[in-house]
């Protein structure tokens, strides 16, 4: 759901994608919609009559994960009885979702790329080679180049992985679409919980537009479904959503405090909100030594995004590339 840019353009890649073969890497903060993502492509593909099966990384320590995804024979465990079945298997000519990748232990790691390489595999306690035909679908919410290059990831798997890569935008940087998914999940949990409510207040939306939704879409939904189920009404006002969102909002960022502070009190000399944001890139930037990704993490938007805002400041300041080097400035 949504008309930003960035949702157009995962919709064409989700189009472009299924078809083939070929995995897939979602990237996104937690609570973007990664699965969705990996069940789209899915049920747009010719395995869409077979098993979707999805498995989150971090869930399991590295002896059960394999067993979840690899299975076991009888008496690979004291307790293994009867041989199980792995999700490798289960999956077999349909999708496998692996979220939160970026968490795979590196022996388990090892025993992914050889599956994906050579489509076989081994029980846990087995040693007979098992042959599935199945598509894998990966999901981060981790900075895997970061990863890679602390030794933390594969650089193989990575790049097996990443053939096809779809990154998720923060629900902060979608404009208008919080607005747009507001009246989904008020017409879903309407039709769910018997409800009525068929409209926004205006002071609402300006908050749901302004707030930076730190658990993004699934953070929203959660919000719509309280407030559906348990008010009577027939419009989302205010006094329904968290007085610390609302909160937030109305507050005056530090960053502005602090330019305002610098530049004096005269209205000629306030900042534009353009001058704001790029001090506070440029200071987190120094901060970090240059890091884009640990930069991005502190501001909370996604690598891609800090790489374009630095390039629209390279541009403002004459330099053709975004430079690692630049420092905050002062407001002129």
């Amino acid at each position: 759901v949504g008309d930003s840019d960035q949702m157009k353009q995962v919709r064409d890649l989700i189009r472009r994608a299924a078809p083939t073969e070929s995995s897939v890497l979602v990237e996104g903060e937690s609570g973007t919609g990664k699965e969705l993502v990996a069940r789209a492509i899915h049920f747009e593909s010719a395995r869409r009559d077979a098993p979707f099966l999805a498995l989150n990384c971090s869930s399991f320590q590295e002896q059960l994960l394999e067993n979840e995804l690899f299975g076991h024979e009888r008496g690979a465990y004291t307790d293994a009885r009867e041989p199980k079945r792995g999700l490798v298997e289960l999956a077999d000519l349909g999708t496998l979702f692996l979220d939160e990748v970026g968490d795979l232990p590196a022996a388990t790691q090892a025993k992914l790329l050889r599956f994906i390489e050579d489509r076989t595999f081994k029980r846990v306690g087995g040693a007979a080679d098992l042959a599935v035909d199945l598509r894998i679908i990966a999901a981060t919410n981790r900075d895997l180049d970061d990863a890679v290059k602390e030794g933390r990831f594969r650089q193989d798997l990575y790049y097996r992985l990443k053939v096809v890569s779809i990154v998720m935008p923060p629900l902060r940087e979608r404009g208008e679409d919080v607005l747009h998914l507001t009246r989904h999940f008020l017409d879903h949990y309407n039709e769910k919980f018997r409800k009525r409510f068929t409209s926004v207040a205006p002071e609402v939306e300006e908050v749901f537009r302004s707030y930076r939704w730190p658990g993004n879409v699934r953070e929203l939904r959660n919000l719509i479904e309280r407030v559906v189920l348990l008010e009577n009404d027939e419009t989302l006002r205010e006094d329904h959503i968290p007085a610390e969102m609302v909160a937030e909002v109305e507050s005056v960022p530090r960053v502005l405090r602090e330019a305002l502070a610098a530049r004096g009190e005269g209205e000629s000399d306030l900042p534009t909100l353009s001058e704001v944001e790029q001090a506070h890139i440029l200071k987190v930037l120094d901060s970090t030594e240059g890091n884009r990704s640990r930069a991005a993490r502190i501001l909370g938007i996604s690598r891609q995004s800090l790489i374009e805002r630095l390039k629209r400041i390279a541009a403002a300041r004459g330099s053709l590339e975004p430079d690692d080097s630049l420092r905050m400035r002062p407001l002129r």
